[in-house]
């Protein structure tokens, strides 16, 4: 019984201090969310103001001859894959892995350091991609130019994002966005927007500056989902360490309280034996 004591209360404080780490991490998760959110949500402006002039664009028939709108049947995809910097963050990084896998052969780019230390980084071109938390629109900016002019040459034929959707504080959705080759929506018309000095011109120059607004803002999407999901995993595993304390501990009390009955009753047999 002894020996049950000593081991149950080496695990509450084993459990206690997992507890006490826990808590620690949802308050540092808790603390970045507010500015995280605000990072992505700035993003989806900048995005969403590119769209509305790349929408119009790739309606024009003089656009559709571009490369950026060419579909080439060679097969050779890019992917840039976009995970965490660091764990405890529930199925945060294994969804976006098990995602990767879908794609076979495909020539990856990993954003953040789970996915650097996963993936090659033969295709980063030189550009500092450990850490997703600390992507700016700098990186960004570079790493369009280098896919884009890669695309028009011919390197390879379609480039896309796996990324983390933030649909709420509770749920993230990995998810695929596929970025070149740009294809027109239906019923949209280029009819009384006139670009200068024509509009094959201006959608050459906007296309790497779209992509990267697209790439900086998959990034930033994708940060606020593991901020998000790290103080939802820390919140589950704070109630089921704290489920646990409660259950060690009535354990505990349960075996000393044996131990002390067991002692107490040694002394008084042994009294009456005399």
């Amino acid at each position: 019984m002894g020996f049950d004591t000593k081991a149950l209360r080496s695990r509450i404080k084993s459990v206690n201090s997992t507890l006490h780490l826990t808590k620690a991490m949802g308050l540092v998760a808790s603390s970045k969310i507010r500015k995280a959110n605000e990072a992505m949500f700035s993003a989806r402006q900048f995005l969403d103001a590119y769209q509305e002039t790349i929408r119009v664009l790739t309606a024009s028939s003089e656009c559709r001859k571009s490369p950026y709108m060419a579909k080439r049947t060679g097969g050779k995809t890019r992917i840039i894959v976009i995970a965490g910097d660091r764990g405890m963050a529930g199925g945060y990084n294994a969804n976006v892995f098990r995602l990767a896998r879908n794609f076979p052969g495909a020539e990856l780019i990993p954003i953040g350091k789970r996915a650097c230390d996963r993936f090659s980084l033969d295709y980063t071109y030189g550009i500092d991609t450990l850490s997703s938390e600390h992507f700016d629109g700098t990186k960004a900016a570079q790493l369009a130019r280098n896919l884009c002019r890669d695309f028009a040459e011919g390197k390879f034929d379609r480039l896309g994002i796996i990324y983390t959707v933030y649909e709420s504080i509770m749920t993230q959705t990995a998810t695929m966005d596929w970025i070149l080759p740009l294809e027109a929506e239906e019923g949209v018309k280029a009819h009384g927007t006139i670009f200068e000095p024509d509009e094959n011109t201006v959608f050459q120059a906007v296309v790497p500056d779209y992509v990267a607004g697209r790439i900086a803002a998959r990034v930033k999407e994708s940060y606020a989902s593991e901020v998000a999901a790290r103080r939802t995993a820390m919140d589950s595993a704070g109630k089921n360490a704290t489920a646990m304390l409660d259950d060690l501990s009535l354990q505990y009390n349960r075996a000393r309280q044996g131990a002390i009955t067991q002692e107490i009753t040694e002394i008084v047999a042994g009294a009456g034996a005399e």
